[in-house]
Order: structure tokens, then sequence, then C-alpha cells
């Protein structure tokens, strides 16, 4: 059995506790039979839940930790207790080459912490970033990071995200050249910060990497599908993430209202229902669940904390293939030509 076909998955994290996170885990497999899994967690619940699952206990060997880190431990909680926790052993079965990455819907604080001290940051990446793919009117999806792995960043930490960035969207969405832009107030040259100036003019100084860089992006654009990789500090990149889920909550729950506000506009709503249903399927954020920690020396995914079983299943497809197409090697490759243009 190859490295790349287990998986460590964090059982006990997440806001809807091991029954969900054992039917995602279920369903991936269902997807891909060729996948194998270390289950972390309280090895009697596990066993207890996996006779629902006799397909998934087949492929499973369960690994018990006795801690789990809760939403509100902090990091550094967090990382004194990593040795027994559920989130902590998982990732060290990455470290010990046992699973090929590891996937959790815990806290996301502690899930960094733990991931970058215990497999530090790859040659040349000073700070590792974390991207997940969000919809878009394009025929792709779009990359986005650092989504809150950096609350400051120089303009040499953003021109390794949008190398880390491309190269997590040639794999991710099978794009030879992504189009990478850089998350600004404005388009134009002179706009933005010196930070995000800076960068731009070094990315603008090295045509020979495999991506396309569009200059500046602004916010409203997100999902407009213009550009396949969207580049910032994790600062920026949070509060955008949150601001866009917001709006598309607000709009699923004002079409939701409008809807029941009248009898006719219940007839409307019937007569809609296949758009609606199409617009409720493309917001849903468990069909792009999986944020990936880029530039460690090892893979992490962290999966939303309310994500369904629809949502672990797609986070776990995220690492199995991210593992597959051997990411962390095409990462190191475009840094390092990237440094020795440079040098």
């Amino acid at each position: 059995m190859t490295q790349g076909s287990w998986l460590a998955i964090d059982a006990m994290g997440g806001d809807k506790g091991l029954e969900v996170m054992l039917a995602g885990v279920a369903a991936a497999r269902s997807r891909a039979q060729d996948l194998r899994f270390f289950l972390v967690g309280d090895e009697a619940a596990i066993r207890a839940g996996l006779a629902d699952h006799p397909t998934l206990s087949a492929a499973s060997e369960i690994v018990h930790a006795p801690v789990v880190i809760g939403g509100h431990d902090k990091p550094s909680q967090a990382i004194r207790r990593a040795k027994t926790s559920s989130m902590g052993i998982a990732i060290d079965l990455v470290k010990q080459g046992r699973a090929g990455a590891a996937i959790s819907s815990g806290n996301t604080g502690a899930l960094m912490a733990m991931a970058k001290l215990a497999l530090r940051t790859m040659p040349g990446i000073e700070r590792p970033a974390l991207a997940a793919l969000l919809p878009s009117l394009g025929e792709t999806d779009t990359v986005m990071l650092d989504l809150g792995a950096n609350a400051e960043s120089d303009a040499r930490n953003l021109v390794q995200f949008a190398v880390m960035g491309a190269a997590y969207a040639r794999t991710a969405l099978d794009l030879s050249r992504p189009r990478v832009a850089l998350l600004n107030i404005g388009t134009e040259e002179l706009k933005g910060n010196d930070v995000v100036r800076d960068a731009a003019a070094a990315l603008r100084a090295a045509p020979h990497l495999p991506l396309d860089f569009c200059g500046y992006i602004e916010g409203d654009r997100l999902s407009r599908g213009e550009v396949d990789v969207i580049v910032c500090d994790g600062f920026t990149g949070n509060i955008a993430l949150k601001t866009a889920e917001g709006t598309a909550r607000f709009v699923g729950d004002l079409l939701k209202r409008a809807f029941r506000s009248s009898t006719r506009s219940k007839i409307g709503f019937l007569i809609s229902r296949p758009a609606t249903e199409l617009l409720r399927h493309h917001l849903d954020p468990n069909n792009h669940n999986g944020a990936v920690f880029l530039g460690l020396n090892g893979l992490v995914v962290k999966s939303h904390g309310g994500a369904n079983e629809a949502g672990v299943a797609n986070a776990i497809a995220v690492a199995a293939k991210m593992v597959r197409d051997d990411l962390a090697r095409r990462i190191a490759e475009d840094l390092g030509n990237f440094e020795a243009r440079a040098a």
C-alpha cells in the first residue's frame, strides 16, 4: 500500500460530531476505492460508529487519541496537547510518512499551529498559507490565499503565495498557466500600499513562472471568474472570505423571505424552483469544502467546522487529489525556479 493511499482523519473535530465525520469518510471511500484511513480519536466511540459503515471499517485503522481540541482552545494550549490529541496525532502520522495528508474539521488556529510546528515550512518558504476554492462565474472555481494563516505579510510572502497558489490551481483545476492577481483597492498600477506594489513588480519580472500575472483585482470581482488565483495577506483574505459567505447567506435568506411573502410569490417559487436550487447548490460551502495549508513539508486540509457528510467527503477528495498529484513537489520546483532566476 502506497503512502498516498492512506489519509489521517481527525475524527473528533468539527461541530457536528463523530457520526457526520464517519459518514463523510465513508462517502469519500465509496467514490475512491483505493483510499485507506487512519481514524484518530476515541477508539471506543469510533469502533461503535463504524458498525454503521462496514465497508469503511475494512479500509480503516483506528488510532486512539484521548484528547479533543475544542473550538475555543488557544493554539498555545493545543500545542501542549499535540501528542495526545486527535488533531495532533493525525498530523504526526503525516510527519512519520504513514499518511499522505491529514484532514480535520477542528479549530483552525490550533490546526495551523500544530501543523507548522510538526511539519515545518518547506525550504524557501517563509510562511505557509491557507488556500481554498471559491465558486465563480467562470468555467472553474477560483483559488484564494491567504485566508487567515498570516495576519501580516510582506511582498516576498505574497510572491511565494502566488507561486504556491498557482501550483495548487494547476493541480486542483487542471490549468497549465493559471491567471494570478493580487487583491487590491484598485486596478491601476499606483494603487495599494508598498507591499502590494512591490509584490506586483516582482511577479511582473518573473515571466518564466508557470502562471500569467494579471495585475490587481478588486473585492467586487472575486467571483467573476476573471482570474484563477487571488493573492492577499491572511487578514484581508479572511475578511473577504467571511464577507462573501455572509453575502451568499443573505441572498439566500432574502429569497426565502420574498418567496414566502404572498401566495403569488409561493407560486413564483414553484415555477422558478430549478433555478433557485441551482443557486443554492452553487453557494453551498459544502460543495467547495477543503482548504489546504500550502508551504509545509506535508499536506494538511482544513474542513469547515459545520460541514455535513458531503462537505467532509469533498475535503477528503481535495486531500486525495493533492497527494496523487504531488502538490508539494510542484511547489518546491516552481519556487526553486523563481529563486534561481531571481538570483
